[in-house]
């Protein structure tokens, strides 16, 4: 499956760049409105598939942090089993990780009776929806397949985690079980959480997070008092 790129507006200078790695069943295009966002923020994103039915997306993801030429700071982003592989990455103290964002990080298998239940669970947004209906590459079913352990307690770089506070597949409050992550919990979000209806919000929590992360691993504060 090849990878997607999108690269910041002409004239801006790039500020990072994000690795993004897809969950089960998924490609990296269906992170295009995710991709094209931060990108419009000059962030560069490079979405690659699911590492758990392609082991080399574990290479290439390993590539692009090696790679010079694209800017730090480079964070993993990952979604379902995705995010359990970003964590595993950078608990091996993988070169080149500056922090990680995971999204919707799995606690087992899950098995839906039809599409529409499947559907229904990963995603309120219609337009996501609509592409995941309509898309040939995707793997439908493929949440039944059962998530590789994520390491998450051995991280020690920042970590965004993302969980949607309705995701029946990976309830929130096993997810981070056992871990000192608190998660920014998406109310009404389900477990395609940065392709959910509040995409907006999560793009600019993420936006937020990389813009602290630019001053230091400390995680600076930016604004106060937001409601």
């Amino acid at each position: 499956m090849p990878s997607f790129s999108w690269d910041e507006p002409e004239g801006l200078a790039p500020r990072g760049t994000l690795i993004v790695l897809a969950g089960r069943g998924e490609h990296g295009g269906v992170y295009e409105r995710f991709g094209r966002r931060l990108a419009f923020d000059a962030y560069r994103v490079r979405a690659l598939g699911d590492p758990s039915a392609d082991p080399s997306v574990l290479d290439e993801a390993a590539k692009l942090l090696a790679d010079e030429t694209l800017p730090g700071p480079k964070v993993l982003v990952g979604s379902d089993t995705g995010a359990s592989y970003a964590a595993r990455l950078a608990a091996e103290r993988t070169a080149g990780v500056d922090a990680l964002i995971l999204a919707g990080l799995p606690t087992g298998a899950w098995a839906a009776g039809s599409w529409e239940e499947e559907v229904e669970a990963r995603t309120a947004c219609p337009t996501h929806r609509g592409r995941l209906t309509n898309d040939p590459a995707f793997r439908r079913g493929a949440l039944a397949e059962a998530p590789v352990t994520h390491s998450l307690g051995l991280v020690r770089i920042p970590v965004l985690a993302l969980h949607g506070a309705d995701d029946t597949v990976s309830p929130v409050d096993s997810a981070y079980a056992g871990t000192s992550v608190r998660p920014v919990i998406l109310h009404g979000g389900r477990h395609d959480v940065l392709n959910d209806a509040l995409h907006r919000t999560v793009a600019a929590t993420v936006v937020l997070f990389l813009e602290r992360l630019r001053l230091s691993p400390e995680l600076p504060v930016i604004a106060e008092g937001l409601a």
